[in-house]
């Protein structure tokens, strides 16, 4: 019986990985264990996996068993399934019936798995979902990965009669799967949702509101939408300005445009914001007031002036920058990212603010290197706080004599840098000697 319970546990195999045969195998720590395009004849070989915590499932061809009797089970199934250590269960490379779906999961309310993962599957036809009412299963993550479907628009009873459980699931993720929209109705069923990723779909800027409506997911904290098609600043703001549990907010790889003339708050929980690889050419207004982490990497910024007393992780890295922002706008800012700007020198006033905080980097940067500007680098780099990049990233781009040398090695001595200030001692001690001789 565990055999059998194990396949539905795993159902949704179509060929995908020829030359592997119809067999399990562990990894070398005997955790992990992947079984290739199964079949009836070979069940045999999933006895193996029930030691595992990762069952991973890849290749086959499902169809066949959507006449199959699946009933309740009898007591000693259920203590079988619950005696397994599986907690996690991939699911790839398979056509997916929804109706044999329907009927297979309740099995997992005898489980201990708390992961379920669908990657590169297609999901087929319409599922019963009612057998599914007031059924409580363990999953605390549900994730799916290049998947094709039909749209979520009209799946609203299906997810209604998943409700007893998908209002208790902590981590969902929508990945590559071309999603161009969220019904408000589904996004009310996850109550106690902490993590949503949408990443690499189809979402616009008009999507968000629908999708985020009042009382939809009403505990989440981290929302990742990069590589969508999202173009408004201001338009995504709007759209999730009532999520008021929000903490990290990854919104990178989208082309963004700023509407200075917009008064949208963001939800004041948030502390983490990805606005990289997003075509800005200037700092966005309003930012979220209580940041502490913000990373703006990969734009065409040449100014950054803003003040954020709470922000203590900057990331300008891959910029226009010609100078180094104020940090006195940054009171408790302890990590500083600079590299691969077009900042030509450090004003000393600068160094010594930029000397109090842990992690400096401003590799690949065209530096001048006279002598006042190469001993800023020089005496920052020795409070051991520009780790990365340094020496190598540190280069010269002038004068012409220092013209690709490494900033370390510029000689700074008092003597050659500031001649006056061995002169002008000598010369007095000079006169003294000859007052006193006289």
């Amino acid at each position: 019986m565990s055999v059998a319970v194990l396949l539905f546990l795993g159902l949704g195999l179509r060929a995908a990985a020829e030359g592997r045969g119809n067999r399990c195998y562990f990894n070398r720590t005997e955790e992990y264990c992947v079984c290739y395009n199964l079949s009836e004849e070979t069940l045999g070989s999933i006895i193996q996996c029930l030691a595992a915590t990762v069952v991973e499932f890849q290749g086959g061809d499902v169809e066949k068993y959507i006449a199959f009797p699946i009933g309740d089970l009898d007591s000693s199934a259920t203590e079988t399934l619950g005696s397994l250590v599986i907690q996690k269960i991939i699911i790839g490379n398979v056509l997916v019936p929804e109706i044999l779906l329907a009927r297979v999961l309740k099995f997992f309310s005898y489980t201990h798995v708390q992961e379920l993962a669908f990657e590169s599957c297609i999901f087929q036809g319409t599922g019963d979902w009612s057998d599914m009412d007031d059924q409580n299963l363990p999953l605390r993550s549900l994730s799916f990965h290049n998947v094709t479907s039909a749209p979520l628009t009209g799946h609203e009873q299906a997810f209604s009669s998943l409700s007893a459980w998908l209002e208790t699931l902590e981590e969902l993720a929508v990945t590559s799967s071309r999603v161009t929209s969220l019904p408000c109705a589904i996004g009310k069923v996850f109550r106690a949702l902490r993590s949503l990723n949408l990443a690499q779909n189809s979402l616009s800027d008009g999507s968000l509101t629908p999708a985020f409506c009042q009382g939809a997911f009403p505990q989440l904290q981290e929302l990742s939408l990069h590589h969508n098609n999202l173009s408004s600043y201001h338009g995504v703001c709007e759209g999730l300005e009532l999520l008021q549990e929000l903490w990290h907010l990854d919104l990178s790889h989208n082309e963004l445009m700023a509407d200075p003339s917009s008064s949208c708050q963001w939800p004041a929980s948030l502390r983490h914001f990805n606005l990289s690889n997003t075509g800005l050419d200037e700092v966005p207004t309003p930012l979220p007031p209580n940041l502490e982490v913000l990373d703006m990497s990969h734009n065409h910024l040449r100014a950054v002036d803003i003040s954020l007393s709470s922000l203590k992780k900057l990331f300008l890295n891959q910029n226009l920058l010609q100078a180094v922002p104020s940090l006195r706008n940054y009171p408790m800012l302890d990590t500083l990212h600079l590299d691969n700007n077009s900042i030509w020198e450090l004003p000393r006033a600068e160094v010594k603010l930029l000397g109090r905080l842990q992690d400096v980097a401003m590799a690949d940067n065209p530096f001048s290197c006279s002598c006042s500007r190469a001993e800023g680098l020089q005496a920052l780099a020795a409070t051991g706080h520009l780790g990365q990049g340094w020496p190598g990233g540190y280069r010269c781009h002038s004068p012409a004599e220092y013209q690709g040398w490494l900033v370390a090695q510029v000689p700074v001595s008092v003597l050659r840098c500031d001649p006056a200030a061995v002169v002008a001692p000598l010369c007095v001690a000079l006169a003294l000697l000859s007052v006193a001789g006289a």
